[in-house]
């Protein structure tokens, strides 16, 4: 069991870190969580495992709320393929990989068009980079082991890792994912490099009603703790929020009396470019660990309340 210290504006608090691997709570983590959440709405702001971590909101007493802001991604089918022949045609001295499912997604049309092999072998005679360790593994699985790693799972992590190398006068391959990266790119191109972009997805905004309907809840009150499993759950809110003009009061929310909940670094950056200083994220990113988080977070709040005589909300 680890432990770590969490800083709010208000207290800090130790959490305990009980994530399983895939996003289901362990008998120990369901023992010490149960009821932790009594009374709580809680939103999913993603669009995966609904079900699953509503059962667990449930069991915890909280009442799950979905109000989605992933969107949709759309496949680029026509623009991937031709960018996939375009790669088989021509040599590469780089190709960095910023996602699994984007590497996934490459891989499942090179193979419906008759050439994931030749893909697959163009990749290996490549110098790689990877962020991520789903796009590790994924590489890995190949027989591809990256030359260059992030040590976080974030882009600027990345970046770090690559500022050792020359790229002057060398072809780029980046893979993004659903949205540009002008910071990699920046970097590569300010290095002398000739990047081309591969976007193997295209994301579609979320429902701009469930949008709003969500940032007067924030605004309101009505909610007590968001949980964002992407930073373009993130960005998306606040895009429209920004559009709407709910931005400030939705940080100034967030920072006094909503729990912004992230599942890992990454969504946990998008928060606090937002200016979202009050958040909670576990160390290991899984979704059941996330709720173990928020549910640690309101039981040390109540246990605050009641040595200080306090009546918890």
């Amino acid at each position: 069991m680890r432990l770590r210290m969490v800083s709010g504006t208000a207290f800090s608090f130790m959490i305990v870190n009980i994530g399983s691997g895939q996003g289901i709570l362990r008998d120990e983590g369901v023992r010490q969580m149960a009821r932790g959440l009594e009374g709580k709405r809680i939103v999913l702001a993603g669009s995966r495992k609904l079900n699953e971590l509503g059962v667990m909101i449930e069991k915890q007493g909280g009442y799950p709320v979905v109000r989605s802001q992933q969107g949709l991604l759309q496949l680029a089918e026509s623009e991937v393929e031709r960018d996939l022949r375009l790669l088989l045609d021509s040599s590469t001295d780089w190709m960095v990989f910023t996602t699994g499912t984007g590497l996934e997604a490459m891989l499942n049309l090179a193979e419906q068009h008759g050439f994931r092999d030749s893909i697959v072998e163009r990749i290996k005679q490549s110098r790689i980079a990877a962020r991520g360790y789903k796009t590790y593994a994924m590489l890995k699985g190949l027989g591809i082991v990256p030359e260059v790693t992030d040590d976080d799972g974030t882009v600027q992590g990345l970046l770090r890792a690559l500022e050792p190398y020359r790229f002057e006068g060398l072809s780029v391959m980046l893979q993004l994912h659903g949205e540009p990266m002008p910071e990699l790119v920046h970097f590569l191109e300010q290095q002398g490099a000739a990047v081309r972009s591969i976007l193997a997805y295209k994301h579609i905004p979320p429902d701009a009603e469930i949008s709003l309907q969500l940032c007067k809840e924030i605004v309101e009150g009505t909610v007590d703790a968001v949980c964002f499993t992407t930073a373009v759950q993130v960005r998306y809110l606040y895009g429209f929020a920004r559009e709407h003009g709910y931005a400030d009061r939705l940080t100034g929310s967030f920072n006094s009396r909503v729990l912004a909940a992230a599942v890992g670094r990454v969504t946990a950056d998008a928060l606090k470019e937002a200016g979202v200083e009050r958040l909670v994220a576990p160390e290991l990113e899984r979704m059941g660990a996330m709720l173990v988080e928020v549910a640690r977070y309101y039981q040390q709040q109540e246990a605050g309340d009641k040595t200080s005589g306090i009546e918890p909300a």
